[in-house]
């Protein structure tokens, strides 16, 4: 197998695995978890006829992220106390908010870190309470610490000492550096409140933020998931509000994520076969190509392959992040300390 593409199949046409052999299916789940979809892809499969012993790796795949969700809820609750006495609102994000949202996305999502975001005037407020509370900085080192506050959305991560549990306090989307300036204060502003006292991102930001941190903060690994979540945020969304699509182009013109929506939309439509207004899917770029070739790099072992692709997406990752000057200076200095270049 050369490539992700029995992922993208059995995810869109879960019937289409029907008449796999055991070859087939060893192929799909090693994939699957290489791409954090094995969750996902067990739920879209709980109703199709499979093998005894491929139903047992899908149901503990089902319970694995079903204990994942509880664990993020409850992260996302201790967050939530920790920062009783802060005035402000505190914004889930990622899969953490798809959980805590009762979005389709979030059915057998995986999700690691917790993700918040919060006013950036009220950061050292914020910082304090969540140190008073337990957690403790993961990156010690001077320069590290001073390049997550001068350049990055977000402070630098914390873990809680007592739950190992990391999270990461964000007060913008993208990193400052980056050619795109998505407006903070709009998102917070329309942020939707849940019955427990915290927030979402309203639906247009939610899926630009998604599609931000696919094409605009990254090499675009882990791809096929956050694309996933790009497709089902779609659907629900646009399936909901008639208005839908005319509200995320005015907040894609907000955020200066225009160009990244459209290619979202394209790949989401080729990949995933998601439904999107005709006028999206017209005037395909040749990148497009470019993109798939990067987001369907995996072999039937769900190994890593294209390396001159993935090497490519790598460097322009951190193109993107900032002026070539200060990547020069940034790496030379990583380098002199014998790290990796921060995130």
């Amino acid at each position: 197998m050369r490539d992700a593409l029995v992922l993208i199949h059995a995810l869109r046409e879960p019937e289409s695995v029907a008449s796999f052999d055991g070859e087939q299916w060893t192929q799909l789940i090693s994939i699957a978890r290489a791409e954090s979809l094995i969750g996902s892809l067990a739920h879209r499969l709980k109703d199709v006829r499979v093998p005894d012993r491929v139903r047992a790796v899908l149901q503990d795949a089902i319970e694995a992220h079903d204990l994942a969700r509880q664990q993020a809820l409850w992260e996302a609750d201790c967050a939530d106390r920790a920062l009783a006495d802060y005035p402000g609102k505190v914004v889930l994000m990622k899969g953490t908010a798809y959980v805590a949202d009762n979005l389709s996305a979030g059915v057998g999502r995986s999700i690691g870190d917790l993700d918040i975001m919060v006013e950036r005037s009220d950061l050292p407020f914020v910082e304090a309470a969540l140190l008073d509370a337990g957690w403790e900085w993961v990156k010690p080192d001077p320069y590290d610490d001073q390049y997550y506050r001068d350049h990055m959305h977000e402070l630098p991560p914390l873990i809680h000492r007592e739950r190992d549990r990391m999270i990461d306090v964000h007060h913008t989307t993208l990193p400052l550096t980056a050619g795109p300036e998505p407006d903070a204060n709009a998102m917070l502003e329309s942020a939707v409140r849940l019955n427990d006292g915290l927030y979402v991102m309203a639906p247009a930001d939610m899926l630009l933020h998604s599609i931000a941190h696919l094409f605009a903060d990254g090499d675009l690994a882990g791809g096929l998931r956050n694309l996933w979540d790009i497709n089902l945020l779609i659907k629900e969304f646009s399936d909901a509000d008639e208005g839908f699509w005319l509200e995320v182009d005015r907040r894609a013109k907000l955020h200066g994520l225009e160009a990244a929506l459209g290619r979202a939309t394209r790949l989401a439509a080729r990949i995933y076969r998601t439904s999107i207004p005709d006028s999206r899917a017209e005037n395909p770029k040749f990148s497009d190509s470019l993109y798939m070739r990067r987001l369907l790099a995996r072999d039937g072992y769900g190994r890593e392959t294209r390396k001159f692709t993935r090497f490519a997406f790598y460097v322009r990752s951190h193109w993107l992040r900032m002026p070539p000057m200060m990547l020069a200076r940034h790496l030379w200095t990583k380098w002199r300390k014998g790290g990796n270049p921060a995130k």
